[in-house]
């Protein structure tokens, strides 16, 4: 832990742990459950005892079995554990998807076959690097899905079931006893779709439906109206019979499962452009306010900065909270944003690193909303006026050792109110709000 105190206000510290980095926590009763982003170590999922929350233990830890692949998302009901599978980050990243129709157009423009040197420079990569994109693409990936583990025993986790899908995997989810609500690559789509699971025999999870973005399905011959994977499913929460959808550039979501076998659209709104940053996350608060029903969604700040893209980024607005009219969901209306300023935190323009918006928790909690900021550290803020959130406390911990700037990026609150917070690089502490 840092010599130096975290900067808050209405926040208290109550534990820290030096986990590795994280992509997301869950806590069902006393014990709390880290998903880690890719570290050297080959840690995937850490359980710990939190019955004391002065003082967490690790009771068990899961390590990857495969150095391709990440479980950085943990959710958990009753003693059932679902965690994501996906493919890491690479530098070539997705170029060996490009270079069966990349030869032909080369073929055509030169009359013969391309170079290395030729590839390479139509893929935006080194020549030396054209041999790890051949490989790649020789043996693609093929183990993106999610697992399940039966975690009756904390201290013994066992993996029930790896149930693969498609493309480089499963990113974020939701889940109840039942179903589910899994945002994956499949086969003949292009970015993240919802796929809905029937989970209650675990050892054999089985496809329930299917939902998309129009325009996503090209097997079926849809075509997309913009480029790449920019419009895709981020994930998809359950609230009733309804699951709120974050899209990315897309915007934002609401779909019908009254039908779980035939997912139907209610609404969709997006605010892409002029609002540049992708978004994350998307839920109803529990109870309308003046008759009307509100809901929440937040974006997330993309690109980690380094110098340069800071300088291109000036003037560019930040990911931020919106408060939303969702009274009918074929005409959503933002009401509201609320964004942090970079005077805000001493860390705001730490390079390499983000600073904005991120993340929320995604347990309804009346009008409080605790964000995770990346450089901002965690933002409470009250929506009960719709129209002016109001913050009402932060804390922002020190950057990790030999980082420039904290990266917070995923926070649960439970029924207690504890507050337990991951960051990308390391850390993982407890907080209570000093009301």
């Amino acid at each position: 832990m840092s010599a130096h105190p975290p900067l808050t206000q209405n926040i208290n510290r109550l534990s820290r742990l030096e986990l590795p980095g994280a992509g997301q926590v869950t806590v069902q009763g006393n014990h709390t459950y880290v998903g880690h982003i890719p570290n050297k170590a080959g840690l995937g999922t850490s359980i710990l005892d939190v019955s004391d929350p002065r003082n967490p233990r690790i009771v068990s830890q899961i390590m990857l079995d495969d150095p391709e692949s990440h479980t950085h998302k943990a959710r958990v009901v009753g003693d059932i554990m679902i965690v994501n599978n996906e493919r890491n980050m690479t530098l070539i990243g997705r170029k060996a998807d490009e270079l069966p129709g990349l030869r032909i157009k080369l073929r055509e423009r030169f009359g013969r076959a391309a170079t290395h040197a030729e590839l390479a420079d139509a893929l935006n990569v080194r020549e030396v690097d054209i041999p790890a994109v051949e490989a790649a693409e020789k043996q693609p990936y093929d183990r993106g899905g999610f697992k399940i583990y039966d975690v009756s025993d904390k201290t013994r986790p066992r993996l029930l079931c790896h149930q693969k899908t498609g493309g480089i995997g499963v990113h974020r989810f939701d889940m109840d006893e039942n179903y589910a609500y899994i945002s994956t690559e499949m086969a003949g789509y292009i970015g993240n779709i919802l796929v809905i699971y029937d989970i209650r025999n675990p050892v054999k999870p089985q496809e329930v439906s299917r939902w998309w973005i129009p325009g996503q399905h090209l097997a079926g011959g849809e075509t997309p109206t913009w480029n790449g994977r920019r419009t895709r499913l981020h994930h998809a929460l359950r609230y009733g019979d309804e699951l709120w959808a974050g899209l990315w550039h897309g915007g934002v979501g609401i779909i019908d499962i009254r039908d779980i076998t035939r997912p139907t659209t209610l609404g969709m709104y997006n605010y892409h452009p002029p609002f540049p940053e992708p978004s994350h996350t998307f839920m109803p608060l529990e109870k309308p306010i003046g008759g009307r029903r509100i809901a929440l969604a937040i974006d997330e700040e993309d690109h980690a900065h380094d110098a340069e893209e800071l300088d291109r980024r000036k003037g560019r607005p930040h990911g931020c909270l919106w408060v939303m009219d969702v009274t009918d969901p074929a005409h959503i209306q933002a009401l509201s944003s609320y964004e942090v300023s970079e005077l805000d935190s001493p860390w705001s323009r730490a390079t390499p690193g983000r600073f904005g918006a991120h993340q929320f928790q995604e347990q309804r909690r009346g009008t409080m909303v605790y964000c995770a900021w990346f450089a901002g550290g965690l933002r409470v803020v009250d929506v009960a006026d719709p129209m002016s959130p109001r913050e009402v406390g932060y804390f922002i911990p020190d950057p990790a050792e030999g980082r420039a700037a904290p990266q917070t990026n995923d926070v649960f609150v439970d029924d207690d109110n504890r507050i337990y917070m991951v960051d990308r690089y390391a850390g993982f502490d407890i907080l209570e709000h000093a009301r």
